[in-house]
């Protein structure tokens, strides 16, 4: 009867770490009757914590069943030298819940990137093509719109590559007036392009 005593007096007073240390090294020599106890003293604030944490009741719930079995299964693991039992449990809850949020954080990144994939649209090779050559013709149209000096400034900075001072010893020209006509000549394509058609 002892066993019950204890293990009632933990239930009267789950805040006195002393019952329940005592209750957890009962546990972890075999003991069943004082697997009770610890379980009515510590699931409450178990489960507190978890709700805490997952902000879900039944994900909680089950998380604090996993925490409480593992507690029946590795109380052998707890020396009260390094804590109170309590401390121990809830460390426990801690990792558990901690591990619960980062799973179903990995499960729904998963699922949305595959929700991604499948919402994508479909490449379609021809209408790419179509509106490649559109394009095409757009600039080429808005580059024949340019002066000469514009055009072959523009031609060789953006197509051949070379920077300003490259294309102005290229074109025997001061860097000032290539500057001047790469400038000039960005702000009429830019005028062309944005206008449509």
């Amino acid at each position: 009867m002892s066993s019950a005593d204890s293990g009632h007096n933990a239930e009267d007073r789950p805040d006195h770490p002393l019952d329940l240390d005592e209750l957890l090294v009962r546990v972890a020599h075999g003991d069943l009757e004082a697997f009770g106890p610890v379980y009515d003293v510590t699931s409450g604030h178990v489960m507190g914590l978890a709700c805490k944490i997952l902000r879900d009741p039944a994900q909680a719930e089950e998380v604090t069943q996993d925490v409480l079995v593992e507690v029946w299964r590795t109380a052998g693991r707890y020396r009260p030298d390094r804590g109170s039992a309590m401390t121990w449990v809830m460390v426990l809850a801690h990792r558990r819940a901690v591990d619960r949020v980062r799973s179903d954080q990995a499960r729904t990144d998963r699922e949305r990137k595959a929700a991604l994939r499948d919402q994508e649209t479909p490449y379609d090779e021809v209408t790419e093509q179509v509106e490649s050559k559109l394009e095409r013709q757009r600039v080429r149209r808005c580059l024949s719109a340019l002066t000469e000096a514009q055009r072959e400034s523009l031609t060789l900075a953006y197509y051949d590559g070379l920077t300003c001072k490259e294309v102005a010893q290229s074109l025997s020209l001061p860097l000032g007036t290539v500057k001047t006509r790469l400038r000039d000549g960005l702000i009429r394509l830019r005028d062309c392009l944005g206008g449509g058609s």
